[in-house]
């Protein structure tokens, strides 16, 4: 194939694709302030914004009765997180079956990873402790999201289009996938412990870090409907404060690309697959931010100017 002479895989390439799609998203979202009035009620205009709006970024939106029969209710975020803990989970197991007894993996993984990397399966491949760690941190990632959806969050009655609830179930399926496809493409000698680097330690530091910010921001968004009862008192969308909040609207998609580069780190910071997976995270993350931030600035005349939509001082 064409990327296979580049040196590219298919999951390369995929990543690549979806990176590409939201920076054009992202893009469009930003000049769109400055197309005429007439192509704002433009069907293709409207479902584009259907389709990259969620929640409370999607209530002014205009939009005809048919294009509401595919919202679904953005409390469905934990679905995401169960298919997480669950998928992300059963391969940790099966990696560690074959670390520690020797089994390998069940044909038909082995055959989408064949698919995927384009590397033949090797019995002989040597344990990465990279792998390990970073299957480890993504189940750690996707049980503390779980358990916050369901104790912390309070969500309002928002939606999110039947598209995105599909795509986010098969993100952390293919997620999972590119962990043990990276598995494949690295070489490795000697035990787990021998192969502990520097970037391993590096790279758990800022996860913990960049997850304390998410819990964190995490908290402070449900404060802003919950008393000091802990009863909900409204589900209102409110000028958020504190923490972070005092730099970006949305510190907790920050906290979220921060977690992703982290896990760089624990691959040694040389894997392109994963920077590719960081790059589509960071226009992901930065367009559903900038949506946010949009509905701040123009919802609350006295909404801080000085903050930005996603990195401090930058973004």
């Amino acid at each position: 194939m064409i990327w296979s002479s580049v040196g590219l895989s298919l999951l390369d390439v995929l990543w690549a694709f979806l990176s590409l799609c939201f920076f054009v998203a992202f893009c469009v979202h930003k000049i769109s302030p400055y197309l005429l009035r007439k192509y704002e009620t433009c069907r293709l205009y409207v479902l584009f914004q259907d389709l990259i709006r969620y929640g409370k970024t999607k209530q002014t939106l205009k939009r005809n009765d048919w294009l509401r029969m595919f919202d679904v209710p953005k409390r469905w975020f934990w679905h995401f997180y169960v298919i997480s803990v669950g998928w992300n989970g059963l391969l940790l197991v099966l990696y560690l079956n074959f670390i520690y007894r020797h089994q390998p993996y069940p044909s038909w993984l082995t055959g989408v990873l064949d698919i995927l990397t384009g590397v033949p399966n090797s019995n002989s491949q040597v344990p990465q402790l990279s792998t390990l760690l970073v299957q480890l941190l993504l189940c750690v990632h996707s049980v503390r999201r779980l358990l916050e959806c369901q104790c912390v969050s309070v969500f309002s009655d928002g939606a999110i289009h039947l598209v995105q609830y599909v795509f986010g179930l098969g993100y952390y399926v293919a997620l999972g996938l590119t962990v043990l496809c990276l598995d494949r493409q690295r070489k490795g000698t000697g035990t787990l412990l021998s192969q502990l680097n520097w970037f391993h330690v590096a790279g758990n530091a800022l996860f913990i870090g960049a997850s304390l910010l998410q819990h964190q921001s995490m908290v402070l968004l449900a404060r802003l409907r919950v008393g000091k009862s802990g009863i909900v008192e409204t589900l209102a969308h409110r000028v958020p404060k504190g923490g972070w909040f005092e730099l970006v609207s949305c510190p907790h998609y920050f906290a979220e690309l921060l977690i992703y580069i982290s896990l760089s780190f624990v691959f040694g910071g040389l894997s392109l697959t994963w920077w590719l997976v960081v790059l589509y995270v960071l226009f992901n993350q930065a367009l559903a931010a900038q949506l946010c931030h949009d509905l701040y600035m123009s919802k609350y005349e006295s909404y801080p100017r000085h903050r930005k939509a996603f990195i401090p001082f930058v973004l």
